[in-house]
């Protein structure tokens, strides 16, 4: 006999679908008699569930459910009791008066009204909470007593809802509750005394939630009281970590503390890091994973610092368990985005993770050995992969794929077997997410590494033959457009073109009779085409006027058109259009427009506002952002001061279109300026480097602005002392060597009128540049003002004052100032063609000591130099020796490539050799120069 289908006319129906209306009509069971606990409970489960879900009561309806349900306060049942503190909790914030019922719930938070004590501890801690939901700031003393009383109790639910609604009382009363301080701190030493924490099912309340918790919620409670005072909170963790707290929740949270304090104060970065690493020893794993992760996350962490926590992680690569071999390598995965080399060490365990029957370790596996193996592994690797692909799930071949785009970007030389595996894949069954990566990837490959091009379309174009997706199959005929016409024999994609217009959809045939018309005015190295090309290409496009779609025959008619058209300049430009609009200055462009005060739209939108970059430029950014994607929120160290220097830059990895982007900005700044309208185009601003401590009384920062025959000095200035006005206040900058002052004429100097108090004002100082070349060199700057204090009684400033002056720190012109980082597709071609054209200079360097690796001196060179790594040259794959390539090109335009050979000894530290080639006359020097 099956009873599947009986139905239970006794049962309740489902509460899923509780309408507002329907459960304030139910409110009339709170005034039966005598109540029914079951019926209640039910109406107060829907009340609570309708909270969570969104629902509002109106005021009127929630205050007359908030006073019928404290009718229940009369019945004994413990589980209606229960119910009623959680709904009172829901409704307080909504019904008025709530503090009327003060009287009631705090007899159950004391303990009266003869019930049993294990019958009373059921809800006291639930009537705790409810107690400082219906109180307000102005009555938190009249509770004062009871909640530090409850705080101390021995039943630790009671303690624990003591100090969460501690929590919750701090916004409104700070100062009352940082007077449990003693409470607090005592709640933490008796959960000491107790044992430890259970997170084991089926265990009592009073284990499950023993003093584990007090513990934890003790320590966030005091937290919270001494966030603002920095030598409090260190105390506190240096007293609780000696081995009085016994909870590993609680413990966790003096790890975050511990590495928070490490991150805010450098002079206590040594204590903590010594605290971290005592508890990677701590015999919970969740302490050991917590203090691993912070120490992975430390800003600046060296080798022999982040060495410990490696080998911890890399221990439990080989537990039992899955979930401790999970967050092991999910914690190396993303700390190996970073610093490769340091995780090193744990390949080998890695690897035999691959093999793993739990997917989500696999595949972490695999990722974490494409970012830590080098150039000679990776062959070995691609063989591991493809076996594994066909047994996962298209998010996790996603994750792989992704990895390996990034690999195919770091070794270029590698990118032979990378493209068979992509190609191999992508004939594999996927969906569309999928094979978007795979055909993105082996797009990142045609653009990076242009050796792999004509094997990378022909896998395209075999793949469009039979391709389902049609957003795909436009953006591979969209590319075969753009890089067909490169190759040494346009003409065989040609064919795969012209089958998408006979075989395909519109969208498709489009996309195809575009790309079609690129073939006709585009071929190899900017050289004519070749009449046979061009004559069957208009045939193919004479064909498509007949199609039956509009847009089809309209793109073949202008196509047609523009390629028969005399003047080759005009096809050029609609058809095969090598510039690009900036689209982050576009985007930020259109938002204004769209959303600013004027926003009428009676003017159009202006499109010479958007500057234009070339496909080189657009290459760098798309390159830099992609090698950067896997590490956003890691703190990836720093060779520098924790500031920017005077003389500093944009970051490298901040891409072409980042620094059009900032020099946009500051245009239309310096558009509202008369004096500088004279000048012409902004060929480029730096960041804003800071001058002066934040601390200080006067705070200074500088933007440089390189024009054609100017430079300008943008400086901010901050008053930050409320006693003194400031007034002509004007920065006097001198080069220090005569041969730098010669170079640099001072045109003018605007200067602020007047600052008081926390404003910030602005200081122009302009200066007209020789046409010899660039100027480089060290400035000094001295703020002059004349200060005058304020009267405190009438709040106006004297009527005389002095004259001062404040000296600032020196400012530096080097030659990334006038850099702009560019892409090229093959180092030799470039290398080769900018010594053909232009000088060379060569010098050689000692870094020393300072620099512990290759790596690092890597990464101080590009943000000094400010130029494109090619080659995949920006990653060091060998400990002692690495040749380091970068290109870009000045404001000007000229091309600038260096050829850095470094080595490196404990001994002696790094010592390089720095070859540097330039169209342009002295640029060389000045880049050679630049190198500290």
């Amino acid at each position: 006999m099956s009873y599947a289908k009986k139905k239970d006319e006794d049962a309740e129906p489902a509460i899923f679908k509780v309408d507002r209306t329907s459960v304030f009509q139910e409110a009339r069971v709170f005034n039966t008699s005598p109540i029914s606990p079951r019926k209640c409970r039910i109406l107060l489960t829907k009340i609570v569930y309708l909270r969570h879900t969104g629902e509002s009561f109106p005021k009127a309806e929630a205050t007359e459910l908030f006073f019928g349900i404290t009718k229940l306060f009369q019945h004994r049942d413990a589980s209606l009791r229960q119910m009623v503190y959680l709904a009172i909790k829901e409704l307080a914030g909504t019904a008025e008066d709530v503090i009327m019922v003060t009287s009631s719930v705090m007899k159950d938070v004391q303990g009266a009204g003869g019930r049993g004590s294990g019958e009373q501890d059921i809800y006291r801690a639930n009537a705790i909470r409810a107690l400082c939901r219906i109180i307000d700031g102005t009555t938190v003393q009249a509770i004062e007593r009871l909640l530090k009383t409850a705080i101390v109790d021995k039943t630790p639910s009671v303690s624990s809802a003591a100090l969460v609604s501690s929590y919750h009382l701090l916004p409104i009363a700070r100062d009352v509750v940082r007077r449990w301080a003693n409470e607090t701190n005592e709640a933490v030493l008796a959960g000491s005394k107790s044992g430890g924490f259970s997170l084991g099912f089926g265990s009592s309340p009073s284990v499950s939630q023993g003093s584990g918790m007090t513990q934890y919620h003790a320590i966030g409670l005091l937290y919270q009281m001494r966030a603002h005072d920095r030598m409090a909170l260190v105390k506190m963790v240096q007293q609780f970590s000696t081995g009085q707290v016994k909870n590993p929740a609680a413990v966790v949270m003096l790890v975050r503390l511990a590495a928070k304090i490490a991150e805010d104060d450098p002079g206590l970065r040594k204590a903590m890091w010594g605290l971290l690493d005592g508890w990677l020893r701590h015999k919970a794993e969740m302490v050991n994973f917590e203090a691993a992760k912070a120490i992975c996350e430390m800003k600046d962490v060296t080798d022999a610092e982040v060495a410990p926590a490696i080998h911890v992680l890399q221990l439990f690569l080989t537990s039992p368990r899955p979930v401790a071999k999970f967050t092991a390598i999910r914690i190396l995965h993303k700390f190996a985005s970073i610093r490769p080399s340091a995780v090193n060490v744990c390949n080998m365990d890695i690897e035999t993770l691959i093999s793993n029957s739990n997917r989500s370790i696999a595949t972490f596996a695999i990722t974490t050995l494409l970012k830590t193996g080098n150039e000679a592994s990776v062959d070995r690797l691609m063989k591991q992969i493809s076996g594994f692909m066909a047994d996962i799930t298209d998010e996790f071949k996603i994750t792989i794929v992704e990895a390996i785009r990034t690999l195919c970007i770091k070794f270029p030389s590698k990118q032979a077997g990378m493209l068979t595996f992509l190609s191999g894949v992508l004939r594999d069954e996927g969906g569309y997410e999928f094979k978007k990566t795979v055909v993105e990837s082996m797009f990142d490959l045609i653009k990076f590494v242009p050796e792999s091009r004509e094997e990378a379309l022909a896998h395209l174009c075999e793949f469009i033959e039979d391709c389902e997706f049609t957003k795909l199959a436009v953006r591979v005929l969209h590319l075969l457009g753009t890089e067909g016409p490169k190759t040494a024999q346009p003409t065989k994609y040609i064919r795969y073109i012209y089958n998408r217009v006979v075989l395909e959809n519109a969208i498709v045939r489009a996309a195809a009779v575009t790309a079609l018309a690129k073939f006709g005015v585009s071929a190899k190295d900017g050289a004519k085409v070749d009449p046979e090309v061009k004559r069957s290409v208009v045939v193919l496009l004479t064909r498509c006027l007949d199609d039956p779609d509009d847009e089809v025959r309209d793109r073949a008619a202008l196509n047609l058109r523009l390629i028969k058209n005399e003047e080759q300049e005009v096809a050029e430009k609609f058809i095969k259009n090598e510039s690009l609009y900036s689209l982050p200055i576009f985007e930020h462009q259109l938002i204004m427009y769209v959303t600013g005060e004027q926003s009428t739209f009676s003017k159009p939108f202006d499109l010479a506002s958007v500057p234009i970059v070339s496909r080189e430029q657009a290459y760098a950014e798309e390159r830099n952002q992609k090698l950067s994607a896997d590490m956003p929120t890691l703190k990836a160290p720093s060779t520098g001061p924790s500031r920017p220097a005077a003389g500093a830059s944009a970051a490298p990895n901040a891409g072409a279109s980042s620094v059009f982007a900032n020099t946009q900005k500051y245009a239309e700044q310096l558009a509202l300026v008369p004096e500088l309208s004279a000048y012409g185009a902004l060929l480029k601003s730096s960041l804003e480097a800071e001058l002066t401590e934040s601390e200080t009384e006067y705070v200074v920062s500088v933007v440089k602005h390189i024009f054609k025959d100017n430079l300008v000095l943008q400086f901010h200035v901050k008053n930050t002392l409320s006693d003194t006005l400031l007034e002509d206040i004007s920065m006097i900058t001198t080069a220090t060597d005569e041969e730098e002052e010669s170079q640099l004429v001072e045109d003018f100097i605007i200067p602020i009128p007047k600052l008081a108090h926390d404003e910030v004002g602005t200081i122009w100082v302009s200066f007209k540049t020789s046409s010899e070349g660039y100027a480089t060199g060290n400035f000094t700057n001295v703020l002059k003002f004349t200060s005058k204090e304020i009267d405190p009684t009438s709040g106006e400033p004297e009527e005389s004052g002095y004259e001062d002056e404040y000296q600032v720190e020196d400012l530096e012109l080097v030659a990334a100032d006038y850099l702009v980082p560019a892409f090229a597709g093959s180092w030799d071609d470039v290398w080769e063609q900018v010594g053909a054209a232009g000088e060379e200079a060569t010098e050689s360097y000692a870094l020393g000591k300072e620099l512990k690796s290759i790596q690092e001196a890597v990464e101080l060179l590009c943000k000094q130099l400010y130029m494109q790594p090619l080659a995949g040259s920006d990653v060091a794959m060998n400990n002692t020796t690495h040749q380091l390539k970068l290109f870009g090109k000045t404001v000007g335009g000229g091309r600038v490539v260096a050829r850095i050979q470094m080595a490196y000894s404990a001994k002696d530290g790094v010592a390089l050799k720095a070859v540097v080639r330039a169209e342009e006359e002295g640029i060389a020097a000045m880049v050679v120069g630049g190198i500290a």
